[in-house]
């Protein structure tokens, strides 16, 4: 018996790790600046944990197959092992682990922790059950002034603008987001009830709106087309809903979208919906 289990432990470990290596369920095609180096550690990591989690099966499949009972009346030796080989061990999967854990951090930590580059164009993110909001600066490239105490969804003003402000006076709101291809955007993500999460896959990007936080992040993509942006976190019982697109647009059409006057705008941004298809994905 002892040989069989240790036969369906080989086999199963086997199973396990072949599956990375078909590859039928992987990431979509990227689409952002940062998103090589993140498929690069993520890669990385699996070939990693795939080795550690392999030599740990075999070598648990082999002391079951040598030391299984065979219906043997010796009595079991007890060992209390050795000490200079558990600290070894621990010392050499710590440095692996924690190394790991350090290269993917400097990814993470860059989109994060350092300021958008000069010229980014921003966006100010509001997230509520079970809907996006996206504020857009106009022609004069300043966001105008939001207050809580503006927010009135029944008059649709959704993110509380105040419109006496001048310079919300050209803003933009639109529950889908539009960016410019091939430029740093910066993201202010806010929430206006519990928090939920930004989450374009082809983006590489993932980022939770906590309620009463403004999260500033960036990032820049290059692919131009409609992608599918979801909330990554359960937002309660309409959380399935909560689902809108990303355009990355080339520089001019993007532009010139911008430009428009909000009843323009929402017409426009109809129409570049229509235009753009939705990616494919191999089955």
């Amino acid at each position: 018996m002892g040989r069989a289990l240790a036969v369906i432990i080989w086999i199963l470990t086997l199973g396990s790790v072949s599956l990375f290596f078909v590859k039928k369920w992987w990431f979509p095609t990227s689409i952002s600046e940062h998103a090589p180096a993140i498929d690069r550690q993520f890669l990385l990591t699996i070939i990693v944990v795939g080795l550690s989690f392999t030599a740990a099966q075999i070598g648990l499949g082999y002391m079951v197959w040598k030391y299984g009972d065979r219906g043997q009346k010796d009595r079991a030796v007890y060992s209390h092992g050795s000490n200079r080989l558990e600290v070894i061990w621990t010392i050499v999967t710590a440095v692996i682990f924690i190394g790991l854990g350090i290269m993917g951090q400097s990814v993470w930590a860059s989109l994060h922790f350092n300021k958008a580059p000069a010229g980014a164009f921003k966006v100010e993110v509001v997230a509520q059950q079970f809907q996006w909001n996206f504020h857009y600066t106009g022609k004069d490239g300043v966001l105008g002034r939001t207050d809580p105490g503006l927010i009135d969804d029944s008059a649709l003003n959704f993110i509380g603008l105040d419109e006496s402000d001048p310079n919300a006076k050209d803003d933009q709101t639109h529950s889908v987001i539009a960016i410019p291809q091939g430029q740093p955007v910066e993201l202010i993500l806010r929430s206006k009830d519990v928090t939920h999460n930004f989450w374009v896959p082809q983006l590489r990007f993932k980022q939770d709106l906590v309620p009463g936080m403004a999260i500033s992040v960036h990032f820049t993509a290059v692919t131009p087309g409609k992608y599918e942006l979801a909330c990554a976190e359960l937002c309660g019982q309409l959380h399935f809903k909560m689902r809108s697109y990303m355009l990355v647009l080339p520089p001019a059409e993007h532009q010139a979208l911008m430009a428009l006057p909000q009843e323009q705008f929402q017409a426009r941004m109809t129409e570049l919906l229509a235009k753009y298809p939705l990616p494919t994905y191999e089955q």
